[in-house]
């Protein structure tokens, strides 16, 4: 943002009360006469000259723009590889979070599953029955010292 002019205003006139500010309205300062733009003298006009020929080129370097393009390429090859997601997700599909999740209750629910066969199993061998219908010991009694 370039200043293009500086106008300096006077200070108000401040009134003796609040009778008289209401009485009368405050006088408007006078709009000071515009100030004309000179034109910068040469050695000026030299100095911006100089500054904008050794001013940096731009970045637009074909070269570099090149490199930049590589270099993200290569970025996003390494992530993919490093985040592995799958590229097409049904509509009705569970998100990446809720497939964790779900898997987690099954492997939790797990034992508690185990246990409850063993818990048939022993029950039905007490009653006499193999796990398998077969009358006297039961059939797979060498899995109920087993632990889930």
């Amino acid at each position: 943002m370039n200043v293009r002019a500086v106008r300096v205003l006077a200070p108000a006139p401040v009134k003796a009360g609040p009778a008289t500010a209401a009485a009368t309205p405050a006088p408007q300062p006078a709009m000071p006469a515009v100030v004309e733009r000179r034109t910068p003298p040469g050695g000026y006009r030299r100095v911006i000259e100089a500054h904008r020929q050794a001013a940096r080129p731009s970045l637009a370097d074909p070269a570099i723009a090149e490199a930049v393009v590589r270099q993200t390429t290569a970025m996003r090859g390494l992530s993919r590889r490093a985040f592995l997601e799958p590229d097409i997700i049904r509509d009705d599909a569970l998100a990446p979070i809720e497939q964790a999740r779900a898997e987690r209750r099954r492997q939790a629910a797990a034992p508690e599953a185990a246990a409850l066969r063993r818990a048939r199993a022993e029950r039905v061998a007490r009653k006499g029955q193999g796990v398998d219908g077969v009358i006297g010991k039961a059939a797979g009694a060498s899995q109920l010292g087993r632990t889930a």
